[in-house]
């Protein structure tokens, strides 16, 4: 492991780096971390929807083993996750490696093409291919987005915090470790506990919602209701709780 200073400085790199890629880059990888995401939700929703009637809250536990299988591709094969660029970008931005202009643009474009690849996955492997449209794994996933766009504005915002604020810590973890098995492990357990606890993911939202949506189990208007204040926690989570805390404590 690298120590937490020189996490800090690799982070600010990595900030810095996602910041200078290509418009075309950014895209593709974009989809690539909306899908990755939400075939980690699609897995959880499979392996848990067997077993939820004999082994209860255990089932939730083994489906949010699965799930980090998402941003362990990401990170490790490539790709672009909004949350984690809430973390790594704001790490660059306040060590002034990038402007706030640089910052929100990318954020932005991150963000559509999440929204793109989260889509695509609700539509053709849950709703063509039929992965969330019958039987208990239907039940699930109008289970898991009802229980998604309960929740009120605040509770939606503090849930999102406390998501990122594990998905930032998995980067930090990650760019902290310094081969391959370490580096599945620093992602694997943060974001494992996160879903095992029930927090707010936005773009795992933009899956299951839609998926739920698709199958006349939620609709559009509670997607957006429920997306706003989500994705303003997972803003606070990855840029305050994780990249101002540690760049405050750790910066001289």
């Amino acid at each position: 492991m690298y120590t937490p200073d020189e996490i800090l400085d690799i982070t600010i790199q990595m900030g810095k780096k996602k910041i200078a890629k290509p418009l075309s880059s950014k895209l593709l990888l974009g989809f690539v971390g909306g899908a990755m995401i939400s075939l980690g939700y699609l897995a959880y929703i499979r392996v848990a929807s067997s077993m939820i009637e004999e082994w209860g809250s255990f089932a939730s536990f083994i489906g949010a083993c699965v799930f980090p299988i998402g941003l362990i591709v990401i990170l490790l094969g490539g790709g672009e996750l909004i949350t984690g660029n809430m973390m790594a970008v704001s790490a660059a931005w306040l060590d002034k490696k990038v402007t706030m202009k640089e910052l929100l643009i990318n954020w932005l474009t991150i963000t559509v093409a999440n929204i793109v690849g989260a889509l695509f996955v609700a539509y053709f492997f849950g709703h063509i291919v039929g992965l969330t449209s019958s039987g208990a794994f239907l039940h699930e996933t109008v289970t898991l987005a009802q229980g998604k766009v309960a929740a009120s504005p605040l509770q939606a915002f503090i849930s999102g915090i406390g998501c990122n604020w594990f998905v930032g810590l998995a980067l930090w973890l990650c760019y902290g470790a310094k081969d391959a098995s370490g580096k599945m492990l620093g992602i694997w357990f943060p974001v494992m506990t996160f879903v095992a606890i029930g927090f707010q993911h936005s773009v795992a939202n933009l899956f299951v919602i839609p998926a739920a949506i698709f199958e006349g189990g939620a609709t559009w208007s509670q997607l957006i209701q429920n997306f706003v204040p989500v994705y303003l926690g997972n803003i606070v989570g990855g840029s305050v709780f994780v990249s101002a805390l540690y760049y405050k404590a750790l910066k001289h």
